[in-house]
Formats: C-alpha cells, structure tokens, sequence
C-alpha cells in the first residue's frame, strides 16, 4: 500500500479491519486513500474467511473529511460520468458501494468526524462512536450542503435542519440520542466494544447475513433514500455556482497553511471545530 495509508489486520477470527493511516492530516480523504478503502472492503468481501469489516482512523481522528490540500479531480480511484455535479456523484458512488457490499461494515468513530468523513462513516452498516466525538458538516457554512446528503434520513427533518442552518457539530453521546451512530462508548473502551459487536456479527453465517443487511436498505430504498441522495448531489452543485461558495473555494492554494487559514477563517465567528481547540 502506497505510504502505508492504510493497514489492515486481523483482530479476532472472521474480523477484518481498516485503519485509515494519515494521522498527520487527521485522515483527510485524498483520492488514494479512497481508493484504498474500498479496493480493501471489496477484497474482504470476497473473502471466505471475512465476516464483518470495521473501519477506523489512526491518530487523533476518524477523518477531518476530504483533502482540500489534494487536487481530487486528478488521479480518481473510479470512473463517473462528468459534468456539473461530477465530484459529489463521484464520493456518493463510491461510499454508496459499501451499502451494496454484502458482509456489513462498522465504523468506529473517535475524534473529528466532519464532512467528508461523515460520509464514509454514514455508509457504514453500523455506526459506534467515542462519547467524545465531534461530528459534522462544517462547509455547510460557506461551501455547500452535503455531497452525500443523509442527515434528513438518519437524523429527521428538525436535527437535520438545524445542523444544515449553523454546520454546528455535534458529539458521540449526541449522535446516538438523533439518531446517526448505534452507541457511544468512552473513548478508551471504543475499540474493545466494537470488537465485541464485530465478534457477534461474526457468528452469523455470512448467506444469512448479506440477505438481513439487504433487507434493512431495501426498505429504505423504497422509501426513497438512494434517489433523494443523488437528488442531492445536484444541489451540491448548484451551490458550488454560488458568490459565496466561488468566493471561498478560491481562496484555497493547495498548500497545507492555505488551507488551515481557511479552514480557520470560516470557524472562527462560530469558535468551534478548529478554533474551538486553541
């Protein structure tokens, strides 16, 4: 694996695990990375020997969300149609392929989980979060509302609405209680307790349980999740036409201190995420 940015290993039997590996850039999603992840799920998928999947970060974060620092629209690990709208179909086809894996995928969140990586751990089948954590969708504020927009199916009409309006976020304990991830844990007991619900899963014969994991995103599917996604995805584009979204994404130089002062320009009123730490 290129840089090691991503090692798996095998921490009990039937288990397969993911470790992003970028801690230096609190696992920003660059296109490699992307790339890595989902070459891995699907070699475990066609693993016999594979029962469940667990994805986790390294370092001090699940994942800050996509590399802003990386030039994205060169070098994708797959290919989508172009056009208007083409990265945010591009992210949603690609993690939208975790749902149609057959063995289920857990993600296991600590720290920052914020765009980007929200998104990647939305599309996991189950969701376990540190107490601790800090999840949300930051670029709401002076990008764009979601590639990958799920808050109004996991999270309701009010929960959703309100983390769009201010990019608030919010913590693991929070998560649960509106509905994104399954339980938080503290942080210090996060990987034991996930490993324990990996080791459940694992009991299941994997027929079985590709038809019981099919059967829970078939009933959303028909109520309309796979369609309002992509139905987002256009938005997405839309607000990239926007003044104030051309105005800021300009602003950005590729460069590791470009991106920091931006990141922190647009938090700093709100005295969260990034400025929320100093």
């Amino acid at each position: 694996m290129a840089d090691d940015i991503l090692l798996i290993d095998t921490p009990a039997e039937g288990i397969r695990r993911l470790t992003l590996n970028r801690p230096e850039k609190r696992n920003a999603l660059n296109n490699a990375l992307r790339g890595a992840i989902l070459d891995a799920l699907v070699a475990a998928d066609r693993d016999p020997d594979v029962k469940v999947m667990i994805v986790r970060g390294a370092g001090p974060s699940f994942s800050s969300g996509y590399d802003l620092s990386a030039n994205n629209a060169v070098d994708q690990p797959y290919h989508t149609a172009g056009g208007p709208g083409q990265w945010a179909r591009h992210v949603v086809d690609g993690w939208m392929r975790i749902w149609d894996l057959a063995k289920p995928v857990i993600a296991q969140v600590h720290g920052h989980c914020l765009a980007g990586g929200s998104e990647l751990a939305t599309c996991c089948d189950l969701v376990y979060v540190a107490e601790d954590a800090n999840i949300g969708y930051p670029p709401v504020r002076l990008m764009s509302p979601p590639d990958n927009q799920f808050h109004p199916w996991l999270m309701g009409m009010r929960n959703a609405m309100e983390m769009m309006l201010t990019g608030d976020g919010i913590t693991g304990t929070e998560a649960v209680a509106k509905g994104f991830a399954n339980r938080a844990f503290p942080a210090a007991a996060l990987e034991a307790e996930v490993l324990k619900v990996a080791a459940r899963i694992a009991m299941i014969p994997t027929e079985l349980a590709q038809i019981n994991k099919r059967s829970v995103h078939r009933a959303m599917e028909a109520m309309g999740l796979r369609a309002a996604i992509r139905a987002g995805t256009e938005l997405q584009a839309l607000a990239f036409t926007t003044k104030a979204s051309l105005d800021y994404r300009a602003q950005f130089k590729r460069d590791g201190g470009s991106v920091r002062a931006q990141l922190s320009a647009r938090d700093k009123p709100f005295g969260d995420y990034r400025e929320g730490e100093r």
